[in-house]
């Protein structure tokens, strides 16, 4: 259940909204849908979980990798998908895959690359590799943006308390950097430290990632507000939204996720203790995506419509794909170079609404069938969307409110971003119906030619927007990544 903490920011107001995702939620092609050396921490601290003497490892294109058993023969690269869907699943499977990994050690979960997209593996792939699964915290970019989101996922922003002012943010961004170290090794400490509650010390990494990222609040908190980004300027209001304050916004934002739900609960709890002399947190959120193994085959992930969602997100391949997507290295301000901006939103789907609908109608609401994610304009999941296509009607193949028509960037001049969202359930909200939907977060180098331009079509023309409520926001600038010593926040803390 989503959590918000009261910290005399304004309240809360009512429900209905729409909707800024891509794919089904939000289908166009990545539309809405400082110096000094890092101070470690004692062996005693009680504060993070670990110790913090990781050595340096690959940059931020190196993805989730596990080490072969002996003998084995080397694999290629290749993402999530590569490592979960290799053969159908078998009892046969099942048995000889434990067998395996418990006798031998673990087949080679793929490596290297650049993001979410890969051709589909062909070798079984021991069940073992989920939780080995490696992805450094150390790189010009954080984690957690170009890798394919994780099964399991929390979203958390906490405000910095009255008296932390910049130099208590920068001890929490060591502690918190260090700490991350430390869950993010491919090895366990021999012994857990006394302060760790070992809630996640017999599993491995299982593709955990932590990106940190900092609100506008942050700035003036810490008396940086000369370091303020343009592009962090509050979000224009849009007529559809009808957001909870106390959701939304926050000083410093957390994202978490992991392909096991005990390591990534294990982060938040180290980091949201290692917080307690700084911060406090403002809200909390939890989702999940498809556990690794779920189908036979590589697919393209369902939203809890039923439908196929993120076909047409940004690949790596894309010649645009870094001008889109990161703050350029010499870009400004300085301290935001290979950086992104996140916009979080909660969206709720009015499931029961949605229900009621005929499949027929739910695929021109989309413009895409609901059975395969082919567009109604023909072909495959993956064949363009033909904009001008006619039916044997005489009508738009793909009607002029269809969800994909109005998000596509030929629609928004070109605007595009990188969505990487998790779906949430928190039970039945008090008008009887799911309180489910998206935790929509997409990245950008600037949310003006992102997200902005997207969700303002979106907002008045999309016929998915009656199906959703856009009930909680927030805009956070994503600093680069931290190098060896270093913390996230270093260049504009110390700088």
């Amino acid at each position: 259940m989503s959590t918000a903490r009261k910290t005399g920011r304004t309240g809360r107001t009512g429900t209905a909204g729409r909707k800024a995702d891509g794919g089904s939620v939000a289908e166009s092609r990545g539309s809405a849908g400082g110096p000094g050396a890092e101070a470690r921490p004692s062996a005693g601290d009680p504060a993070i979980c670990g110790r913090a003497d990781a050595p340096g490892t690959a940059g931020p294109d190196t993805r989730r990798t596990a080490a072969p058993p002996a003998g084995a023969p080397a694999t290629g690269g290749g993402d999530r998908t590569d490592r979960q869907y290799a053969a159908p699943f078998t009892r046969r499977r099942l048995l000889g895959t434990a067998g395996a990994a418990g006798a031998a050690g673990l087949v080679a979960g793929g490596a290297a690359g650049v993001a979410g997209t890969a051709a589909a593996r062909t070798e079984p792939v021991a069940l073992g590799t989920v939780g080995s699964a490696h992805i450094p915290f150390e790189g010009a970019r954080q984690a957690g943006i170009v890798q394919p989101a994780q099964s399991r996922g929390h979203l958390v922003a906490f405000d910095l308390l009255p008296d932390a002012g910049r130099r208590g943010a920068a001890e929490l961004m060591r502690r918190w950097s260090a700490a991350v170290r430390t869950m993010t090794r491919q090895d366990r400490p021999e012994a857990p430290e006394a302060y760790d509650d070992q809630i996640a010390y017999d599993a491995g990494p299982a593709s955990l990632t932590v990106t940190f990222g900092f609100g506008r609040g942050f700035f003036a908190r810490t008396g940086l507000g000369s370091a303020l980004p343009e592009a962090l300027a509050p979000l224009p209001h849009f007529p559809g939204d009808r957001l909870d304050a106390g959701r939304s916004d926050g000083d410093l934002w957390v994202q978490i996720g992991a392909d096991d739900a005990l390591v990534a609960f294990h982060a938040l709890r180290v980091l949201q203790k290692a917080a307690r002399q700084w911060a406090a947190v403002r809200w909390q959120m939890n989702g999940f995506t498809r556990s690794p193994g779920a189908t036979s085959r590589p697919l393209t992930g369902r939203n809890l419509m039923g439908q196929i969602d993120g076909t047409n997100n940004p690949k790596p391949s894309d010649a645009d794909f870094a001008a889109r997507v990161f703050v350029p290295p010499h870009g400004s301000p300085a301290w935001m170079a290979d950086g992104s901006y996140a916009v979080v939103r909660r969206i709720r789907m009015l499931l029961d609404d949605w229900d009621h609908l005929p499949v027929a109608r739910q695929e021109k609401v989309i413009g895409r069938r609901k059975s395969d994610g082919a567009p109604l304009s023909g072909g495959t999941e993956t064949t363009p969307a033909d904009l001008a296509a006619f039916g044997a009607d005489g009508t738009l193949a793909i009607p002029g409110d269809a969800h994909i028509r109005v998000a596509a960037p030929a629609s928004n001049g070109g605007a595009a971003m990188l969505r990487r969202s998790f779906t949430y359930h928190d039970g039945i909200g008090a008008d009887g119906t799911p309180d489910a939907g998206l935790l929509f977060v997409a990245w950008q180098a600037d949310p003006m030619r992102g997200f902005v331009p997207v969700q303002r079509k979106l907002d008045g023309a999309d016929g998915l927007s009656r199906f959703l409520r856009h009930e909680a926001s927030g805009l956070f600038a994503v600093p680069g990544g931290a190098g060896p010593g270093e913390y996230v926040g270093q260049r504009l803390l110390e700088g």
